[in-house]
């Protein structure tokens, strides 16, 4: 763990939402009843606006954080040498007796006094819809309500067994017993009390367990790939079987500047990447769930596919600014929505059919909707054969001019390759021999273009000089051997002219907003997962040590590191920096 992250929080979720509490217990970011909906607690976006439940001691504290072991359930410690009380924060999700998940749009939290009579104050100050309206708290009978009336009508629930005027006054409570909070979307018809909290508890602990227990065990980095694993599952969403980039939005890549993004989508490519990973690790409901989201989406034979989603499934995901937050760490705008969805993003098709094809090879007796996926697989077929030859904005979104960039086109190679393999699979003999000649002619481009004599390495796009990080992956999709040297060369010339202090550019070349002081965390890992595919394993590992030092207290990571201050920036937690972990983690495990 880096000291100055700054980024010191612990996620919880149910795959419904999540939330982020710091690590001295304060609730800073929640967004209910889903992961997309307004914020109810904001205060990572803005310290005064924002809203937050925080927890003041009378007196001073040493406070630690940590998981429950093989859960996500965060406890925070307080302790001195007179006193010491714990709370514990999780979101519910479990099977109820039909084998059903229960996953209600809620968080409790459970304070626990251990020693002493420790005083405390609980400053539970939400603030609905992204806090652009005044947020009202009212004391009913047995629970505060909390609303809204601008931009639309809004509301929330607080369930105690504590004093609900000492919590709306913000007086020290003796803290005498255990106490429960629970935060509701919903207003509850059935008080709940303690009990109810504890035994949600329990069967939240144990929905954790059993679904670790499902993970194979590693004898290199498990604690490590366990916890990346169980961060990558708070950020599906159960409903549709999407998967997020992250849970939060405009978290920046560079603090001061204007790279803030809303990462509460689901991104083609990342979701894909996610779900190849989670496969490996024998989670196949993540996998089966995303595989029916992609079918939904797609009820049209001639429909392209969009680089992102909503989570719902949603198409246009308009860019809107919300002026009215300063934003993380005085970093504006603070954005909802992304206008990058409209982008064209030709690498997308080669990453989703290499999940399809890794899914249906495994189990292609069990696909019970493999026809439809036939489908799928011909039409993006159709696709990359009529625009494989054209330029587009790339993986790193390039909002300027569109360009014919070598990750696009070999992924295009991809989606080729494995539709062949599907073919072979469902025994389509005239399809392998229709769609070979589209692989070889791409291969050819290729190699033809992307490489560049001057330079001894693939580059970024045809005709340039410029490096790009993303190049690596050309070995991990099958285009070319780990021992060829074109892609040996590629690989140390990238890390003599992109790895900067044991970490990695995307690339160097200035974009729309300048010159990036910020590594893009999942460049790092595809770096060191290169070096240990050429032989390098002795200074693979040190790199990737030296990496996951950075990673915050809870061993969580966001989207960028940056370079000189090693501070956690970009939204948070990154499924990309997660995936790309499990990933390299395994790479050593098979290396030995």
């Amino acid at each position: 763990m880096f000291e100055e992250s700054n980024l010191d929080y612990g996620i919880i979720g149910n795959c419904i939402s999540a939330a982020l509490i710091n690590k001295k217990g304060s609730i800073d970011w929640c967004c209910l009843p889903r992961f997309d909906s307004p914020s109810v607690f904001a205060k990572i976006l803005d310290s005064k606006k924002g809203g937050a439940f925080e927890i003041i001691t009378e007196s001073d504290f040493d406070i630690t954080q940590s998981y429950l072991k093989d859960s996500c359930i965060l406890k925070t410690k307080f302790k001195n040498t007179k006193e010491e009380f714990e709370v514990i924060d999780f979101m519910p999700r479990f099977q109820d007796e039909k084998g059903h998940y229960h996953a209600p749009p809620e968080i409790i939290r459970l304070i626990k006094p251990i020693k002493g009579t420790p005083k405390v104050k609980f400053i539970y100050e939400p603030k609905l819809e992204y806090a652009q309206g005044t947020t009202s708290h009212e004391n009913k009978e047995n629970h505060v309500e909390s609303y809204v009336d601008y931009p639309v009508h809004d509301s929330l629930f607080l369930y105690t067994n504590g004093s609900y005027n000492d919590i709306v006054n913000k007086k020290f409570q003796s803290l005498d017993k255990k106490r429960f909070f629970c935060i509701s979307y919903n207003e509850k018809l059935i008080i709940p009390k303690l009990s109810d909290s504890l035994l949600d508890f329990e069967r939240t602990k144990v929905y954790w367990f059993n679904w670790c227990s499902k993970t194979p065990i590693f004898e290199k980095y498990n604690n490590d790939i366990l916890r990346s694993a169980m961060t990558l599952k708070l950020m599906t969403y159960d409903k549709t079987g999407a998967i997020l980039a992250a849970i939060t939005t405009s978290l920046p890549e560079t603090i001061g500047e204007v790279r803030n993004w809303d990462y509460r989508f689901c991104w083609i490519r990342d979701a894909s990447m996610v779900i190849r990973v989670i496969s490996k690790l024998g989670h196949k409901r993540i996998v089966k769930n995303f595989i029916d989201f992609i079918v939904e989406l797609i009820p049209d034979k001639a429909q392209k596919l969009q680089i992102m989603y909503g989570i719902n499934g949603e198409q246009r995901l308009t860019e809107e600014f919300l002026d009215h937050l300063s934003g993380y760490k005085n970093s504006k705008p603070v954005r909802i929505g992304n206008a990058a969805y409209s982008q064209k993003q030709n690498d997308i098709y080669g990453i989703l059919m290499d999940a399809i094809h890794a899914e249906i090879k495994e189990v292609k007796s069990d696909f019970k909707r493999t026809e439809e996926i036939w489908s799928i697989v011909k039409g993006i077929v159709w696709v990359v054969k009529n625009n494989w030859m054209k330029p587009d904005k790339g993986i790193w979104e390039f909002r300027s001019e569109d360009l014919h960039f070598t990750f696009s086109k070999v992924l295009c190679w991809v989606a080729i390759d494995r539709a062949i393999k599907i073919a072979k699979i469902v025994e389509k003999k005239d399809a392998v021999k229709k769609w070979n000649p589209i692989k070889i002619a791409i291969k050819k481009d290729i190699e033809t273009n992307a490489w560049n004599e001057k330079v001894k390495a693939y580059t970024q796009s045809y005709g340039s000089d410029y490096l790009d990080a993303s190049v690596l992956l050309i070995e991990q999709y099958g285009f070319i051997d780990a021992n060829e040297e074109r892609y040996i060369s590629t690989v140390n010339v990238i890390e003599k002219e992109l790895a900067y202090d044991g970490l990695l550019y995307r690339y160097k070349n200035k974009d729309d907003f300048g010159l990036p002081t910020s590594s893009f965390t999942i460049c790092t890992f595809w770096f060191i997962k290169s070096l240990i595919k050429i032989g390098q394993v002795e200074k693979a590992k040190g790199y990737f040590e030296n990496l996951l030092n950075y990673s915050n207290h809870l061993g969580l990571f966001s989207e960028d590191i940056d370079f000189k201050t090693k501070r956690l920036l970009g939204n948070f937690p990154q499924a990309y920096s997660h995936l790309a972990l499990i990933d390299t983690a395994l790479a050593f495990n098979s290396s030995s």
